[in-house]
């Protein structure tokens, strides 16, 4: 588990390909390795990976095809930059909100424009993901956590102040640039839990019929 609270921000110093997998080496920035084992956890702008090699400034990561598929990892290039955290433990602040690392879809980076000091951005997530999507809710971007301000369908905005500019690869973020999304892990557990009995049938999701029994609806 992670917080999306960005530790540091590390590149991609090598990329190698093994069949339908691939190995990252990625240069740890100022991220603390000092106390990492190999098979520990790390967020790679927002994808859970394993350590299986370690160097002081360094580790390495085996990426599964299917990772390579549904996140933006597979595209990544030789000297990309890209968000590092390490696991949290009991002691770590949760300064963010609760993100497994799991990436739920590819978003897409509409419009950047000023919004006072800060910068908004609108992102277009699939569809399918727009109903855990809340004003005011929280949502992971390449690995950070933060706050919808917005929601228009399957498009929200959300505000980038200085400080995670600079501190982060959202600075980079252009219109058209691809992003790695995970909602809210309490949004998804909660849809399981009101379908009761029904979550075992194929196929099966929140309906109104649902909500009525539920009742979140007369």
């Amino acid at each position: 588990m992670f917080t999306g609270i960005i530790q540091a921000v590390g590149r991609i110093r090598s990329r190698e390909v093994r069949g339908e997998d691939m190995r990252l080496v990625i240069d740890a920035g100022g991220l603390d390795l000092g106390k990492a084992q190999i098979g520990d956890s790390i967020a790679v702008s927002g994808v859970c990976l394993t350590a299986v090699a370690l160097e002081p400034d360094a580790f390495a990561a085996d990426v599964s095809g299917e990772t390579l598929a549904r996140t933006t990892l597979g595209s990544l290039k030789e000297g990309d930059r890209v968000n590092l955290e390490l696991a949290l433990t009991l002691a770590t602040p949760l300064g963010g909100h609760l993100v497994s690392g799991h990436v739920d879809g590819l978003g897409e980076v509409l419009e950047r424009r000023p919004d006072g000091r800060s910068e908004r951005f609108r992102i277009h997530a699939p569809e399918r993901l727009a109903r855990y999507i809340a004003e005011k809710g929280s949502i992971c971007v390449d690995g950070v956590s933060l706050t919808v301000n917005a929601v228009d369908g399957s498009v929200f905005d959300v505000n980038i102040v200085p400080h995670t500019l600079s501190v982060t690869t959202l600075g980079e973020f252009r219109p058209g640039r691809k992003v790695n999304l995970e909602v809210d892990l309490i949004a998804r557990y909660l849809e399981r839990l009101m379908l009761g009995d029904k979550a075992a049938e194929s196929g099966g999701g929140v309906s109104l019929e649902t909500l009525r029994r539920a009742g979140f609806l007369e």
